[in-house]
C-alpha cells in the first residue's frame, strides 16, 4: 500500500509539473469567451460562405493560423478561394501572371506593391495558392484614392475617370459614420470635418472595407472565400461584415478575430463578442517585423 500510495504521489508530482511545463502559443474561445477545440472551429468554418479571417499584422502564430486554416478548408471542400487586404484590385493582373506562371516572383515583388513582410507572412499563403491553382484575389483600394478621402473628402472619388472607378466599390458609398468602430476612430483622432480629418479617417476606412465586400461578393463561388485583413477591418462584426451583410444579407459569414493577452488561459471579457472565434495569443509572442 505505501508503494503505491508513493506511486501516486510522484506521478501527481510529475502530472503537476508537466502542467506547469505547458505553454500555450494561442488558445481559441468562441463568442461568449468559452474555450474550444481547434477542429471545433474548422468544422464550423467549413459551414460559411465567407471567412472573415483578422490580423494582427506582426504576429507570428496569427500568420501561422492562417495558413493552417487554409490548408484543412481546403482539405474539406477544395473549392476555396483565398482573397487579400495586403493587394490592391489595380494589381489583380499582376497577381493572376504570377499564379500562373506567367511572371516570376521577382516581378510580383518589384510590380504589385507588395508589403514589406509578404516573404514573411503572406508568402506561404501566396505560394498555397500557387501550388493548388486556387484564385488568390486583391481586394483593397488603391491606397491613393484611399488618401484621396482622407485628404478631399467621399466626394472627390466622383471626380475619377471610370477605368479608376473599377477598383473602388461601385459609388456612391453609403458610409455610417456612427457605426461604433467608425465613431470610436473620429473620437481617437480628434476634429471634424475638413482635410485630413477624424471624419474623412474614418471615410477612408469605410471605402477600404466596402471595396473588400465589393470584390468579395464579385468573386463569391460554390466553395469558401476566405479574406485576410487586420482585425480591426472585421472587429465586433463591423467594417467588411457590415457591407457584406448589405450588399448580400443571405450570407453566411463567420469572423475570427485575434487578441494579445499577457496570460490565455481565460478571454478577458472586454475580448468577448469581438468575432465568432477569437485567438488569444500571448502579448509577448515573436513579431515576424
Amino acid at each position: 500500500m505505501k508503494h503505491a500510495a508513493l506511486i501516486s504521489l510522484v506521478l501527481c508530482f510529475c502530472f503537476d509539473f508537466l502542467s506547469a511545463q505547458d505553454k500555450a502559443a494561442f488558445k481559441l474561445f468562441n463568442k461568449e469567451g468559452k474555450a474550444i477545440d481547434y477542429q471545433k472551429m474548422i468544422n464550423e468554418l467549413a459551414k460559411a460562405d465567407v471567412v472573415l479571417f483578422g490580423e494582427m499584422h506582426d504576429n507570428s502564430i496569427n500568420h501561422w493560423l492562417e495558413l493552417q486554416v487554409a490548408k484543412d478548408l481546403y482539405a474539406i471542400n477544395p473549392k476555396l478561394t483565398l482573397g487579400f487586404e495586403m493587394f490592391e484590385a489595380d494589381n489583380q493582373l499582376v497577381l493572376d501572371e504570377y499564379l500562373t506562371g506567367v511572371i516570376e516572383e521577382r516581378h510580383l515583388l518589384s510590380e504589385a506593391k507588395v508589403w514589406d513582410n509578404y516573404k514573411n507572412d503572406y508568402k506561404p499563403l501566396i505560394e498555397f495558392c500557387k501550388s493548388q491553382k486556387l484564385k488568390a484575389i486583391a481586394t483593397n483600394v488603391p491606397r491613393r484614392y484611399a488618401n484621396l478621402v482622407y485628404r478631399k473628402g467621399i466626394d472627390a472619388l466622383t471626380s475619377l475617370p471610370e477605368e479608376a472607378r473599377r477598383h473602388i466599390a461601385p459609388l456612391p458609398i453609403e458610409i455610417d459614420l456612427e457605426l461604433p468602430g467608425y465613431k470610436n476612430m473620429i473620437s481617437t483622432m480628434g476634429g471634424h470635418g475638413g482635410p485630413g480629418s477624424g471624419e474623412n479617417m474614418a471615410r477612408s476606412q469605410a471605402v477600404k472595407d466596402a471595396t473588400m465586400a465589393h470584390f468579395i461578393v464579385q468573386n463569391l463561388s460554390a466553395g469558401i472565400f476566405i479574406h485576410y485583413h487586420g482585425a480591426y477591418h472585421s472587429q465586433n462584426f463591423e467594417g467588411i461584415y457590415h457591407y457584406l451583410k448589405k450588399a448580400k444579407p443571405s450570407l453566411k459569414i463567420v469572423t475570427i478575430h485575434p487578441v494579445s493577452q499577457d496570460t490565455v488561459d481565460k478571454l478577458s471579457d472586454e475580448n468577448k463578442s469581438t468575432a465568432d472565434f477569437i485567438i488569444a495569443i500571448p502579448a509577448d509572442m515573436t513579431k515576424t517585423y
